[in-house]
């Protein structure tokens, strides 16, 4: 996509220390391990290795910086649910993406990855109560909406919607999109790239700070 065309690996970070300045403004993914946070990374990137993609789930252990240039990045997040990582690596991961996702200061907005078979899950819906309280807006994307009939996939959409309006939405308060992706088809793609794409171009100055 035109916005992600010069996207370039940047850095990884594995302890808070290790995370670059906070300047600029960063777009976190998360979601589920094997929920296609990396394929959707590199679908808008149109580059097929740029973020790295393994069938076996809990693989990611890095927070993987992507430079967009001019001080904007995409943030791939180690993702969370998955039973086989060891207790030491889970505790880690907990308490170091807890404390970016809540206190890093150029973070604009979380896309929150889910695969439209199982979406809400309740880490899901738990990423969705805690990231909230941060006033940040959301965006999810209901990844691999090719497995699904397009009847199906819409009428997805349209519970995942509704639930998010009426249970985050109205007491909460919060920002939150939602959308079908495919990164096989490339399907969403265009629309993906609009609403992360005006995140990226809003000026420095104006990202909402962290809840202290």
């Amino acid at each position: 996509m035109a916005i992600f065309k010069n996207a370039s690996y940047f850095i990884s970070a594995h302890h808070l220390s290790d995370l670059p300045p906070p300047t600029g403004i960063e777009i976190a993914f998360a979601g589920r391990s094997n929920a296609g946070k990396s394929s959707a990374i590199n679908t808008l990137a149109n580059h097929n290795r740029l973020a790295f993609v393994s069938k076996q789930p809990g693989r990611t252990q890095l927070i993987n910086f992507f430079s967009l240039g001019n001080n904007r990045y995409l943030v791939d997040l180690p993702g969370y649910g998955y039973a086989k990582v060891p207790q030491a690596i889970k505790d880690h991961w907990q308490k170091t993406l807890a404390t970016y996702l809540s206190e890093r200061s150029c973070l604009f907005g979380l896309v929150l990855v889910m695969d439209i078979r199982h979406p809400l899950t309740l880490l899901d819906q738990q990423m969705l109560e805690w990231f909230s309280l941060n006033k940040k807006p959301i965006h999810i994307l209901l990844t691999k909406a090719d497995k699904l009939s397009r009847e199906a996939s819409h009428k997805t959409l349209d519970a995942v919607q509704r639930e998010i309006h009426e249970k985050w939405g109205s007491t909460l308060g919060i920002d939150c999109t939602v959308q079908l992706f495919s990164s096989l088809k490339k399907q969403g793609a265009d629309e993906a790239e609009t609403i992360i794409g005006n995140w990226l171009n809003t000026p420095i100055d104006h990202i909402p700070n962290p809840v202290a």
